[in-house]
């Protein structure tokens, strides 16, 4: 017998599939709007910048 009591034949992976794909598509999208909007001009020399190079000191 089972340490958790008895198993089901469940399918998970397989029908979230779709769901996955799809918050992988958005993380995607998100990445690359904040690229895109960390190398505009308005925010290229913010220090709150995290891209931006540091040349050290504080």
């Amino acid at each position: 017998m089972s340490l958790l009591g008895k198993k089901w034949p469940t399918p998970v992976a397989r029908p979230m599939a779709p769901f996955y794909a799809a918050g992988l598509i958005i993380l995607y999208g998100v990445n690359s709007l904040s690229n895109t909007i960390k190398s505009t001009d308005e925010w290229k020399n913010d220090p709150r910048n995290t891209g931006l190079k540091s040349t050290g000191g504080h």
